[in-house]
């Protein structure tokens, strides 16, 4: 009976995954027939060819087994590539669903038409796909003469996700009813709120199972390598083949495991980039990246031509007080400036989520302040410029001074989000102002605005929260990881060393039980110190992706991770050699 119940489970899941992969194909933008006979066959043509070849090939079998593994990825790729298209078109609606429905609600309070309201969403670029559908929606309307019920019922049916089909297919029938758009779309706030709160969390409760997957990976990988390492003592096999076989397989896994985090991360950026309206920080930034740049070259130089006679200065004279340099601070030491860029972005990072923080008060009190006193925004700020909100407070005072030079007030406002560098307060900030221009209510329009603004904090804390775990987690794995990979290469040095001198004062030939010298030790040395570079850049990766940051931060945590690796397997090797040198 459970075996039944199995297999009928089995069997539903493929039809389901059939039918997904059938109407992903039916919602490409490309011309089906040119999919076909442009991708898809000759796809499986190349796999049939590769399989053939790899029959045929006078080759060794290591050599000849990838051929159709090769492929065979570029057949399954070119099958599910519509499904990967139709799954991304889906994020990236569910992506800004919530700041479109938002920016919406703004529109739908003033006193526009409510055809007016899908015209101005669909030349918003910034919502990308859902603009794409807004403005498929005023086509139907405009070109093609249907009901804006109608027009909405019938993207419903088009659209990949079931929160925006849900959104309009409710729409439509609410308006085909007579009720306003206004009163529909206030009504529907508490719920969008609800649907990108859950969604949110599902995405960090996903990012945690991965992290727990990623943790017992990369120890089995850990073991795999540490096993490649030692083992060829005993069985005599080219430890060099397999410790990069090995290495290999640990750069998939870990390169597959940041393209998965990367997919389930949710849509949260926290900078705004600007490109009218210079500021400040921008130059602070870009002074940063380029003395961070300038010394890492520098190193490089020093690194390298030290190594070739052609620097003046080597790296053995920075590091003077060892006796050797060890070999993964050749590595290690060009990118440590780096680390001058990544805490400059960070504590401005800092600085833009504290202006996050402060501006759902300062939109409400703006709000209600206006619509009591009925003036302009520059009248209301001269007493709210001088109210403490925390690191907002001087960004504030700027937009009182802008406004009150008779600047225009479309341009204060942009000049005032391209200095707070925030993404939510750009967006909202333009929502705020377009309904202003509009004839919206103030007070709605910030109450309105703080109460997304702040559904979104409280989202983010639990970020910050899965963020942290996760440095812990990717630090405490980098050093476990280098500690065994050293143990293993100093036990097998040793071995050498030990071997050597056996057989100097011994008749018995050492090497018949002891497998030392098929080792190259500086080169298997230097493919460990490789696969800790590659491991500290992804995991530095891992680390943003989460956060969800500037790409800036990258490199604090790439060089921290960097050093952690280098110093943990010099002190291995040392500690090694203290415990079992005869």
């Amino acid at each position: 009976m459970a075996q039944s119940e199995a297999d009928s489970g089995i069997e539903l899941t493929i039809t389901e995954t059939i039918q997904g992969l059938v109407e992903s194909y039916r919602q490409m933008t490309i011309p089906l027939e040119r999919y076909l006979f442009f991708i898809l066959i000759p796809s499986i043509v190349f796999f049939l060819l590769s399989a053939v070849a790899a029959v045929l090939l006078d080759l060794p079998m290591m050599v000849r087994a990838p051929i159709p593994m090769l492929g065979f990825l570029a057949m399954t790729s070119a099958i599910f590539y519509p499904k990967i298209l139709l799954s991304q078109r889906k994020r990236e609606l569910n992506n800004r669903f919530h700041l479109m429905i938002t920016h919406m609600t703004v529109l739908s309070t003033t006193k526009i038409d409510r055809m007016e309201v899908f015209r101005t969403l669909a030349q918003e670029d910034e919502y990308g796909e859902l603009a794409m559908e807004m403005h498929r929606i005023v086509q139907l309307v405009d070109t093609w003469n249907q009901s804006l019920d109608d027009a909405c019922r019938r993207r419903a049916k088009q659209v990949p996700s079931e929160a925006f089909a849900d959104f309009l297919d409710r729409l439509a029938y609410t308006l085909g009813a007579g009720q306003s758009l206004e009163d529909y779309l206030l009504s529907e706030q508490e719920q969008i709120i609800q649907h990108y709160t859950t969604v949110y969390r599902s995405s960090l409760d996903s990012l945690e199972v991965m992290k727990d997957l990623y943790l017992s990976m990369v120890l089995s990988m850990t073991f795999a390598l540490v096993f490649a390492v030692v083992l060829p003592v005993l069985t005599g096999t080219n430890p060099t083949m397999t410790v990069s076989a090995v290495i290999v397989m640990y750069i998939f896994v870990q390169s597959g495991f940041y393209l998965a985090i990367r997919s389930m991360a949710p849509y949260d950026p926290v900078w705004f980039h600007p490109e009218e309206y210079p500021s400040p920080i921008e130059e602070r930034l870009d002074k940063s990246m380029y003395v961070g740049v300038g010394l890492s070259a520098v190193l490089l130089f020093v690194t390298v031509g030290g190594m070739f006679g052609v620097s003046p200065i080597a790296l053995e004279d920075i590091f003077f007080f060892l006796d050797s340099v060890p070999l993964p601070f050749y590595a290690v030491v060009p990118i440590t400036p780096m680390i001058i860029p990544g805490i400059v972005f960070r504590q401005e990072e800092q600085r833009v989520k504290s202006r996050d923080e402060a501006y759902p008060s300062f939109i409400r009190a703006l709000g209600a302040t206006e619509g009591a006193k009925q003036s302009t925004t520059g009248q209301v700020l001269r007493t709210l410029r001088k109210k403490d909100f925390g690191a907002l407070t001087p960004n504030i005072d700027d937009l009182y001074k802008r406004l009150n030079m008779r600047i225009e007030p479309t341009a204060a406002w942009r000049f005032f989000t391209a200095d707070c560098r925030s993404y939510l307060i750009q967006t909202f900030s333009e929502m705020y102002l377009i309904g202003r221009e509009m004839g919206g209510s103030p007070k709605q329009l910030g109450e309105l605005i703080a109460a997304n603004m702040n559904q979104v904090l409280q989202l983010r804390q639990k970020r910050n929260q899965a963020t942290t775990t996760m440095v812990g987690l990717l630090y405490g794995i980098t050093a476990a990881s280098t500690f065994a990979f050293f143990i293993g290469l100093q036990v097998v040095n040793i071995l050498a060393d030990m071997s050597l001198d056996l057989n100097a004062g011994s008749r018995l030939d050492v090497n018949s039980l002891i497998n030392t010298s098929v080792y190259n030790i500086p080169l298997i040395e230097f493919l460990l110190v490789v696969i800790i570079m590659f491991s500290a850049m992804l995991s530095a990766l891992m680390i943003r992706t989460i956060d969800g940051g500037h790409k800036a931060n990258t490199y604090l945590h790439f060089v921290l991770l960097s050093w952690i690796g280098g110093v943990t397997g010099t002190f291995t090797k040392w500690m090694v050699s203290q415990f079992l040198s005869i």
